[in-house]
């Protein structure tokens, strides 16, 4: 299966799933390690894994602007964006929840992407 795949301007690589069914194959893939996951808070959103175990704050803030940038949040509202930061490994999928859901162990980091960030970068992609 194909991801979105973006590079940060460290070098370090992104990767997005494209629908739920992408972002399910992407979880499963990374399942169980220790990547760090981003995911809008509001439904609607590709899961952003960081292809690097120990990404810097930096590439956590540019992941996180593109995530929420590739978001129904962002696309309906306009407005900032929240998401969740996490591991993988504190992820997990039960048989009965639907295509592209996950469920999460203790609590994610919150991560907010505001209004003008989201309008900045727009302008430049």
């Amino acid at each position: 299966m194909k991801f979105r795949e973006y590079t940060l301007s460290s070098g370090t690589k992104i990767l997005l799933g494209k629908d739920e069914t992408s972002n399910d194959e992407l979880m499963k893939l990374y399942s169980g390690k220790e990547n760090f996951v981003i995911h809008t808070i509001k439904p609607g959103s590709p899961f952003c894994v960081i292809d690097k175990l120990n990404p810097t704050k930096q590439e956590i803030q540019e992941s996180a602007l593109i995530c929420a940038s590739k978001s129904q949040d962002w696309r309906d509202n306009k407005s900032s964006v929240k998401l969740h930061l996490f591991k993988a490994k504190d992820s997990y999928k039960n048989k009965s929840m639907k295509s592209g859901t996950w469920a999460l162990k203790g609590r994610p980091k919150i991560i907010t992407i505001k209004k003008q960030e989201l309008e900045n970068f727009k302008k430049w992609q």
